[in-house]
């Protein structure tokens, strides 16, 4: 029984890794995983939360502020009462608490316009890393194309190996009953080993190309992988409707680095217009509270009630040398003596409260001010040369891509009407070769044409479809095989 289990638990175990290593991806789930591992992606999105956190500081930091403290301490020897400020040389504990809160009223609107610049910031962030998405979308969609494109090449190899062994086979039978001369199999078996070491080039550009889409999905290159291969006709399709001014003003409005370099030079201005707030006064108000508490004050206490002064002899010194006392008539105050003075009568006792307005003039500061202006106003200089040069470049890739898809239209059709006629032309040679008609050179030649085009036809077809896959992003379509 033991045996049957792990027999069972193996042949299952094959059979989930066997179903894992057929698994087919599609373009959508390479695109979707690329973008759950590429790292640049991952940074961007932490740059998103960085100027998130930016935003909401810039927007609190136009609140008043809230402090609190306290300092508790022993102090031996001749120290100073806190409460009385009287010299004392009894060990003394005490602790203060204290709250302080400050408001800044005015400073040039220099923090609304830094939190509005803050807003700006966390929109260009966020284009950022659209645009970082959009790279790895491009550079997937590339990669798979790629894979697709030698997967057909490969296909063609095999075909072509395999149209050669075909008649290599016939060949030899033919020689064996003496029809064509042995040198035709001779010629046909070395054209056979070079249509296998096509293949292996084939192959090992199959291989290099699924490699490469393997890396940009974070896949260990001993992945298993295998990709979906649409059919894909477009003959029908060679036809651009948008001009060259019309992708451009859709991929002006949708591209994120476009609007990400319109925000940037929008934060900028903002930028300029916070760091002038510096020329501006600063008006400030400010509370603050305080009490404290000592032991040397932790004994019998007089409390006043409001009362008429009551009359009283004190005695204020002695006569030298006789000691004889001498009084003074005097008034004390109305009160009762009390014993002991707690923490929290000496707290409500000691409350000091403050409250001010603060008012700060920049005269003069080493030109730190006017420096950071002139600074601020290069930058927005610099942010609106590169919004120019980001849609002068804009402009040229699309006209670019724009060229080149017409050219791999005609290219393409081109590229078909030369396999339909090669493929007429090497069926008859291949009838009269079969026939003795023609020698193996004309046939060899025949065949490696019709090889030849059928590998531009090939390219022509992935070329066209990848040009138009991107004047397709360009104008925001979704991209789709």
């Amino acid at each position: 029984m033991r045996k049957g289990i792990l027999l069972s638990a193996f042949l299952i175990i094959s059979f989930l890794g066997m179903a894992q290593e057929k698994k087919v991806w599609t373009l959508k789930e390479c695109i979707d995983l690329a973008l759950q591992n590429n790292l640049n992606v991952r940074r961007s999105l932490l740059n998103v939360e960085t100027s998130e956190v930016n935003l909401t500081q810039s927007k609190l930091v136009m609140l008043p502020t809230l402090n609190g403290g306290g300092q508790f301490g022993y102090n031996w020897g001749r120290s100073i009462d806190p409460t009385t400020n009287l010299f004392t040389t009894q060990r003394v504990n005490s602790f203060n608490l204290n709250a302080s809160s400050g408001w800044l009223l005015f400073n040039g609107f220099r923090l609304f316009n830094s939190y509005k610049q803050s807003g700006v910031d966390n929109e260009a962030a966020n284009k950022d890393y659209e645009k970082a998405k959009n790279d790895v979308i491009l550079n997937v969609i590339t990669l798979y194309t790629s894979v697709i494109f030698n997967t057909e090449l490969y296909q063609n190899a095999q075909f072509q190996l395999a149209t050669t062994t075909e008649q290599l086979a016939r060949t030899r039978k033919l020689a064996e009953a003496g029809s064509v001369p042995i040198g035709n199999v001779l010629d046909l078996e070395a054209q056979q080993a070079t249509n296998e070491l096509n293949l292996i080039q084939r192959e090992n550009t199959l291989n290099l190309s699924l490699l490469q889409l393997k890396q940009a999905l974070q896949f260990p290159a001993s992945t298993p992988m295998e990709i979906e291969v649409p059919q894909l006709d477009i003959r029908n399709d060679l036809t651009i409707s948008e001009t060259s001014d019309q992708i451009y003003q859709a991929a002006y409005e949708f591209l994120p680095e476009v609007q990400s370099a319109r925000l940037k030079l929008q934060s900028s201005l903002l930028a300029l217009k916070s760091t002038k707030g510096s020329l501006y006064p600063r008006l400030s108000a400010n509370v603050n509270v305080f009490s404290n508490y000592s032991s040397a004050a932790d004994r019998a206490r007089f409390i006043g009630d409001g009362g008429p002064p009551i009359p009283a002899t004190v005695n204020v010194g002695y006569v030298q040398g006789s000691g004889t006392p001498v009084l003074r008539d005097t008034e004390l105050p109305s009160g009762t003596n009390v014993d002991g003075y707690n923490t929290s009568d000496q707290l409500q006792d000691n409350i000091a409260r403050s409250v001010s307005l603060s008012l700060q003039i920049p005269i003069f500061n080493g030109y730190q001010a006017r420096s950071n202006v002139q600074r601020s106003a290069i930058a927005n200089q610099q942010a609106s040369i590169n919004l120019k040069d980001t849609e002068n470049q804009l402009r040229q890739l699309v006209e670019t891509a724009y060229n080149d898809a017409m050219a791999s239209a005609k290219t393409y059709q081109s590229s078909l009407k030369q396999v339909n006629a090669r493929e007429e032309a090497f069926r008859m040679s291949k009838q009269r070769f079969d026939n003795g008609a023609v020698n193996y050179v004309e046939y060899q030649t025949a065949e490696n044409a019709l090889f030849q085009a059928k590998s531009d036809l090939v390219r022509a077809k992935y070329d066209y479809i990848f040009k138009r896959k991107v004047l397709d992003f360009y104008q925001g379509k979704p991209i789709d095989y």
